[in-house]
C-alpha cells in the first residue's frame, strides 16, 4: 500500500478543515493510501517534518495557507528525495492554489491531491532559503505577517487592505543596486516583488497576466519612490489597474538577480517574515518539484 503523510495547520482559514477532516481522510484511504497525520505545532514545524520524513512516504499532502505550503516545499527542497506534493488550500488568500487551479472546496482539493496528475513547478531560492511563489520587500510586505490571524480569518483580503493603508502614512524607501542578466540599475524603491504566481495577496493586478509556473523565469516588479503626489497617484493607479508601462515601475523577467542595499531590508517569503538582508541573491530552481493538479 502506498504511504501518505498528511500535514495540516488546524488554525488556517477559521479552522474550517476540522469539519471536513473525516471526509478528507476517507478520500485518501479510498485512493489506496496508508495515511499518517501530523498537525503543525509551531512555525517551521512542517519544514522539519517534511525534511526528515519525506523519505518514508510516496506522497505528502498539506493543508493550510500558502505559508504551510511554503514550509512543506522548503522541507522537500532539503530532503534527499523529491516526492509529489498535494495541496488542500485552507488559508485566507491561497495565491498559489489559485494559480494551480486547485478547487477551493476542500474535499474536491483532497481528491486532486491523491488522484490528480503531478505538475512540475519552479521554486525560488533566496540566499539560503526557498520560496514557492513570491519574495518581496517594502510597502505592504509587512502586511501579511503583521496582520493578526483572527483578522485574516474574518476579513480576508480586506485585512490586507486595511493594514496596508496604515503604511501609506509613512512610506519607507530603500536605495538599491539591482543586477540581472548583465544589467545593473541603481534607484530608490518603495516596493519590490520577485514572483511566480498569477496573483499576489489575492490581487491579480499585481502581476502580469498568463504567468507560467514552470517557464524558468521570475516576474520582477520594482516600484520607484514617488517624489510628489502626482507620482504617488501614478503608482496607485498602476497597482489598481495592472498597468506596467509606467516610468514609476521596472518590470522584467529573469531567472537570477542580486539586490544590494546600504541598509538592512525586511523581506517576506510567501507571505511570511523572511528576515532582514543587505545583500539578497535570488535564483530559480527550474521544475524543482511536482505538485498535484486536476487531471
Amino acid at each position: 500500500m502506498k504511504k501518505l503523510l498528511f500535514i495540516f495547520n488546524p488554525r488556517s482559514g477559521k479552522g474550517q478543515i476540522r469539519a471536513c477532516l473525516p471526509e478528507i481522510l476517507d478520500i485518501m484511504v479510498k485512493a489506496g493510501f496508508d495515511v499518517t497525520v501530523h498537525t503543525t505545532q509551531s512555525q517551521g514545524d512542517a519544514i522539519e517534518v517534511t525534511k526528515e520524513r519525506a523519505i518514508e512516504f510516496d506522497r505528502i499532502v498539506c493543508s493550510g495557507g500558502d505559508g504551510t505550503l511554503d514550509e512543506v516545499v522548503s522541507g522537500m527542497m532539503q530532503s534527499p528525495v523529491k516526492i509529489p506534493i498535494g495541496y488542500i488550500p485552507a488559508g485566507s488568500t491561497n495565491d498559489f492554489g489559485n494559480s494551480l487551479g486547485i478547487d477551493k472546496d476542500m474535499t474536491k482539493a483532497a481528491e486532486i491531491a491523491v488522484s490528480g496528475k503531478p505538475y512540475p513547478v519552479d521554486i525560488g531560492s533566496f540566499n539560503d532559503r526557498h520560496f514557492v511563489y513570491v519574495a518581496a520587500f517594502g510597502i505592504f510586505t509587512e502586511v501579511s505577517y503583521s496582520t493578526p490571524q483572527d483578522m485574516k480569518n474574518n476579513l480576508g483580503h480586506l485585512a490586507y487592505i486595511l493594514e496596508g493603508a496604515k503604511q501609506l502614512r509613512d512610506v519607507p524607501s530603500y536605495r538599491m543596486q539591482v543586477e540581472y542578466d548583465g544589467n545593473v540599475m541603481y534607484d530608490e524603491f518603495i516596493y519590490g516583488m520577485i514572483s511566480n504566481s498569477n496573483s499576489i495577496g489575492g490581487f491579480r493586478q499585481m502581476v502580469p497576466q498568463d504567468v507560467s509556473l514552470n517557464d524558468g523565469l521570475f516576474e520582477v516588479t520594482l516600484i520607484r519612490m514617488p517624489k510628489n503626489p502626482i507620482e504617488l497617484a501614478e503608482v496607485l493607479n498602476c497597482l489598481q489597474t495592472g498597468r506596467r508601462d509606467s516610468d514609476m515601475l521596472y518590470s522584467f523577467q529573469t531567472s537570477n538577480l542580486k539586490l544590494t542595499a546600504g541598509e538592512d531590508v525586511s523581506w517576506t517569503l510567501d507571505g511570511e517574515y523572511g528576515g532582514t538582508q543587505k545583500v539578497s541573491e535570488v535564483s530559480l530552481c527550474h521544475k524543482a518539484l511536482e505538485i498535484m493538479v486536476e487531471a
